[in-house]
């Protein structure tokens, strides 16, 4: 196989799949100006948009946790398929929704479809593709997290001309279009091969590996590799095989959590922190609260807080978009510690200027604007090439084919578990601290961060899923070789038999 060739039936099937984190980075990104109009319209106070905007993400907690076992289960093209309709449900109650009340509810309805939505677009396609390929497309959900939220922001903008108790339903229903042909469209795709050869299904998943493939050679090296991993004779042949252990994510929990081996002990350490970390670094408080942030910072009408929004959105997007040609070459370990670097910086400076900012007593400074709203963007740049794209990647491809699916829903949990806690708090940590105060503290956060994943975080750059118990081996030298070369030469002298 030709070095970094991207099978194009492989990319479009994790295309087709990250429609579902497009949907839900629009519903974040339309709720951060939505929600200036819903506190009018309603007539609510601050601690009920904060509730608002943060409860998603603890029902999204939930989904995340149920989400592995239902991919085990029916598998992980269903489960897109229900996490699409879900959400659908949920856009449609929040867009029609005449109370505070009912409101509430559509959004913990489209949390549910979150959480299943951040755990199995990033597995169908880290199990859907290549070694030297997995990391761009394992980074496309969160590419459409981006491009989403970027949607939502020029959605805010172009339905704030509306009549008040129209423009915010709109920019809500709008969602429920892309989330009816997902839920339709996704039974063009196959399933993950990796959860076929789990149910025993050897020659439907040899089928989808010459697919997604671009060498017969390739396709059946990748098999002879899963069929291993689940405990199958690299030999064997058969159509059809009926395996002994479980294959429908029965007792995983336990393996996970009560009697984990020590790598899989450290899997979940990393995928813990790095989901924890996403979130306590502070991004929500810019995605969510961009326009609060810029209207402390000297902003004043809502069109120009909408217009300071969309930047956050583009740059996002072209940040992140730009970081995945890079995941597969410079490797998730440097691009996350160069990221969460350059994230310091940019959030001391924000610090910095909103203190200034606070410290004049509403008197327009004009110098420490334009330092807010560039130290923002430059913060929303590094979280962009780093973080942000790593973060799904790392998760979704540490953990063995058995554990993998609810491993994952683990660490989305934290995520979504964090991601509440930022949203819910920050306009009361912003009274508290004042504005300038609470990014110093995500500042510090930054700091644990970048000294967690120093240490606790090896490369995965290279390595086949199979290989990944290997890398979290004490004592396994993975973060300092160059594990292309090994890879390579493991694979050039393979014996790999033929149909």
């Amino acid at each position: 196989m030709e070095e970094g060739k991207i099978n194009k039936y492989s990319c479009a099937c994790s295309i087709v799949a990250s429609m579902i984190s497009i949907i839900f980075g629009y519903e974040t990104g339309v709720t951060s100006g939505a929600k200036i109009f819903i506190k009018k319209d309603l007539k609510i106070n601050d601690s009920q948009i904060q509730i608002f905007a943060g409860i998603i993400n603890f029902c999204a907690l939930v989904g995340a946790l149920g989400a592995g076992r239902t991919s085990d289960y029916i598998g992980r093209r269903y489960t897109i398929s229900l996490a699409s309709i879900i959400f659908l449900s949920g856009s449609l109650l929040m867009g029609t929704a005449p109370s505070y009340a009912l409101l509430l509810l559509g959004r913990c309805v489209a949390g549910i479809g979150v959480g299943f939505a951040l755990v199995i677009a990033p597995i169908y396609s880290a199990e859907i593709s290549a070694t030297n390929t997995r990391g761009i497309l394992s980074s496309l959900p969160e590419i459409g997290i981006s491009f989403g939220i970027l949607l939502g922001y020029i959605s805010n903008y172009v339905f704030a001309n509306l009549p008040l108790k129209i423009g915010w339903r709109v920019m809500f229903l709008v969602a429920t279009v892309p989330s009816l042909g997902l839920a339709l469209g996704i039974f063009s795709m196959p399933e993950s091969p990796r959860w076929l050869v789990m149910q025993g299904h050897l020659k439907d998943a040899k089928h989808v590996l010459l697919k997604v493939s671009n060498t017969k050679e390739e396709a059946l090296s990748r098999l002879q590799d899963i069929k291993v991993a689940v405990g199958i004779d690299s030999d064997c042949n058969d159509d059809f095989v009926t395996l002994k252990q479980n294959t429908r994510g029965q007792g995983v929990w336990k393996e996970l959590l009560l009697r984990p081996t020590r790598p899989v002990r450290w899997m979940l350490l990393a995928a813990i922190g790095i989901h924890f970390f996403e979130h306590a670094t502070g991004i929500e408080a810019v995605v969510l609260y961009g326009p609060d942030i810029f209207k402390k910072a000297g902003i004043k009408t809502d069109k120009k807080l909408l217009l300071a929004n969309i930047g956050v959105g583009v740059t996002k997007t072209i940040f992140i978009t730009v970081s995945t040609f890079f995941i597969d070459k410079v490797g998730r370990r440097k691009l996350l510690l160069t990221s969460v670097g350059g994230m310091i910086v940019a959030l001391l400076g924000l610090g910095f200027a909103l203190t200034i900012v606070h410290l004049s007593h509403d008197q327009r400074v004009d110098w420490a604007l334009w330092l807010s709203i560039a130290t923002c963007y430059i913060y929303v740049m590094f979280f962009s090439i780093g973080l942000a794209p790593v973060t799904w990647v790392y998760s979704s491809e540490i953990f063995p084919l058995k554990l993998r699916a609810q491993g994952a829903s683990i660490g989305v949990a934290v995520n979504r578990a964090t991601n509440a806690t930022v949203s819910m708090t920050f306009l009361s940590l912003v009274n508290a601290l004042t504005i300038g105060g609470t990014f110093f503290m995500f500042a510090g956060m930054s700091v644990l961060a970048w000294i967690f994943f120093f240490f606790f975080l090896p490369e995965t750059k290279g390595r086949s899923l199979e290989e990944m118990e290997q890398v979290f081996t004490r004592g396994n030298k993975s973060r300092n070789v160059d594990v292309e070369l090994q890879t390579e030469n493991k694979l050039k002298g393979k014996l790999v038999v033929s149909l």
